[in-house]
């Protein structure tokens, strides 16, 4: 039973989101119970990755589309419909249930008389990359602005993939970053080839991906170099298969063919988005942290979209056990659990294909036994925040060391857990972990508070980008 202060946090994590305290105290687990070990099943929201990209492809479509299970309550999503909406789309939300009216491959806005569009887009990146390349299909000019930290991440791929289709881009602000005006082109090139020379982003490669299905003849794709985030690529291209459209791809993602999807897409089409395996990360990873724990994540397995549903395999490698339950097996359709084991091991790896989920790996290797390297994150440098620096800077406040770019190696970091360990004491100094506007910050720190007394996490709210529910399902592991 939740001891007398523990308690009131507990019942606060349960109420409306903007009621939160900032910051926000988080128990241990030893001062509700006393024994560690829980057992959660939880269905997360949709993927923001998929509901975003079937909103386009939806929105860009002939007829009515229906996406079931769709993230609909949170700012990324939210942002993309209100998007869409005044691009002339007729975008329906019911619970979990998009409805789309699509433009058949030209946005429709009303009223504007040849002059500007302009799209306000927040801190949403995939709304930001997607609509700038699907930009070119509009009968005016785009205008595309964001936040002030948006306003500082660089599209200068993006920008010269579309200027090769024809459009003219104007930066309003920075060079080579939002707010831009995207002229269209007069007349879509058929056939078109695209080459990106670097990628600092997957995201400009699946914005081309989708627009391509729109384009007369399709486009074809090739990146030199390494392929960045390539399974989220995969997403794309599965997507795209999955819905009709002719896709073919080189096994390394570098070469890739869309075709065009008109005749596909005519009609509309239905899709179940699967559960967001991005935000289940830091509850896998909570249960991979303590012996016996259990996280069970329903409706999702190893085959489907998302490349972070290879996340639970990851934590096997450091100790705790990874399975895979199959729909016959559970009323609830697929799922994937861990459980936690021993100890932790170190780990060694190449998290460059699920850089979201590696903020949780980073958090859980400095409370393994052991100095851990991962290696492939640099692109968490231009995400929310820069994401290495956030981390080395907060974890710091509980003793765990991040070296950053490892001989060199952008995106190469070390970790080491504090020489004695975690403070696990009642006196633990008060800690409040910043969250930088993040909501991947806010997620993984939370794992700290479930071993170590005293800690807060500030601005709660920002977990509203993708997860609203998060801090409600964190209670119902304090409970389980």
């Amino acid at each position: 039973m939740a001891d007398d202060i523990a308690q009131p946090i507990l019942d606060s994590l349960t109420g409306p989101l903007e009621d939160l305290p900032d910051p926000l105290s988080l128990p241990t687990l030893l001062a509700v119970r006393s024994d560690e070990r829980f057992d959660l099943m939880l269905r997360p929201p949709g993927s923001k990755s998929i509901t975003n990209r079937a909103m386009l492809v939806a929105a860009l479509a002939g007829g009515r589309s229906m996406l079931h299970g769709a993230l609909t309550d949170a700012v990324d999503t939210r942002v993309m419909a209100a998007a869409l909406r005044t691009l002339g789309v007729g975008v329906e939300i019911d619970g979990t249930m998009v409805t789309v009216d699509g433009v058949g491959g030209r946005w429709r806005p009303a009223g504007v008389n040849g002059s500007p569009v302009r799209l306000d887009l927040e801190n949403a990146g995939t709304a930001v990359r997607f609509l700038t390349a699907a930009s070119v299909l509009s009968p005016v000019p785009i205008e595309l602005y964001g936040s002030a930290r948006m306003h500082e991440r660089p599209v200068g791929p993006l920008v010269a993939a579309i200027g090769d289709l024809g459009a003219r881009v104007e930066a309003l602000g920075s060079p080579g970053c939002p707010p831009l005006r995207v002229h269209p082109p007069q007349l879509l090139r058929s056939n078109g080839e695209i080459l990106f020379e670097q990628l600092p982003s997957s995201q400009f490669v699946s914005a081309i991906m989708l627009l391509g299905a729109f384009m007369p003849g399709g486009l074809a794709i090739e990146i030199e170099g390494e392929v960045t985030s390539s399974s989220y690529i995969r997403m794309t291209l599965g997507l795209l298969d999955l819905l009709g459209v002719p896709v073919r791809a080189s096994a390394n993602m570098s070469v890739l063919r869309i075709g065009a999807g008109a005749d596909a897409l005519a009609g509309g089409f239905e899709l179940d988005i699967e559960p967001d395996a991005s935000g289940a990360s830091a509850f896998w990873a909570a249960a991979a942290s303590i012996n016996g724990a259990e996280v069970t994540v329903q409706g999702v397995d190893e085959d489907g979209l998302q490349g972070d549903l290879a996340f639970p395999a990851m934590l096997a490698r450091m100790g705790a056990t990874a399975q895979s339950i199959p729909p016959e097996e559970s009323p609830n359709g697929p799922s994937l659990s861990v459980r936690g084991g021993g100890s932790l091991k170190p780990v060694m790896a190449d998290m460059r294909d699920m850089p979201d989920a590696a903020m949780a790996l980073v958090v859980l290797a400095g409370l393994a036994e052991g100095g851990s390297m991962l290696r492939g994150l640099h692109t968490l440098r231009v995400k929310e925040t820069d994401r290495l620096h956030a981390l080395m800077t907060e974890l710091a406040k509980v003793g765990i060391t991040l070296e950053l770019d490892v001989h060199g190696e952008p995106g190469a970091v070390r970790i080491e857990p504090p020489p004695r360990g975690l403070d696990r004491s009642p006196s633990a100094e008060p800690v409040v972990f910043e969250t930088y506007n993040d909501h991947r910050m806010a997620m993984a720190l939370s794992i700290i508070a479930l071993h170590r007394p005293n800690v807060s996490i500030a601005d709660p709210i920002c977990v509203a980008k993708t997860y609203p529910g998060f801090w409600q399902d964190l209670a119902r592991l304090y409970a389980s």
